[in-house]
């Protein structure tokens, strides 16, 4: 996929997929108040696997995999804490030893080359993507949301 995690220097969005999402309990606990925009994004190159709970997202390169969710674009002000709080949540290590890894990827905002902006994506970390490859958990619509609705 794309470059690896910690470089907290650049304040890209965050791709977000699952309890992250508007109207999901970990966005209101991590994200409500310090968004600027919220916007649909696509992930292609990635399949979703349902977890305990939450979401995993793992690099797919089957045709048409995809992953659904928000680009969402937090307040300069308020980024460095909102960084912090989703690495803790997500237990993204610098080591990328975690249950997610940080990752830099191009979703789809809209189409066409224009519509593709870099964001933070939370993928599934070494032990969860090892385990999803061996009995996965796919959920082929690429939309937790609808599938937990």
């Amino acid at each position: 996929m794309s470059d690896s995690a910690p470089v907290s220097g650049d304040a890209l969005p965050f791709f977000v997929y699952g309890t992250l999402r508007s109207g999901g309990h970990n966005h209101a606990a991590h994200l409500a108040g310090r968004c600027a925009d919220v916007r649909p994004a696509v992930l292609d190159g990635a399949a979703l696997h349902e977890g305990p709970g939450y979401p995993y997202a793992v690099p797919d390169p089957t045709p048409g995999r995809r992953v659904l969710g928000e680009l969402i674009t937090v307040r300069p002000g308020a980024y460095a804490e909102a960084l912090a709080s989703l690495d803790r949540l997500e237990d993204c290590r610098e080591d990328d030893t975690g249950l997610y890894v940080r990752r830099r990827l191009a979703v789809r905002v809209g189409s066409g080359a224009d519509g593709t902006r870099e964001a933070w994506v939370y993928l599934a970390g070494p032990v969860a993507a090892a385990r999803l490859r061996e009995r996965p958990a796919l959920i082929v619509s690429g939309d937790w949301s609808a599938a937990n609705g």
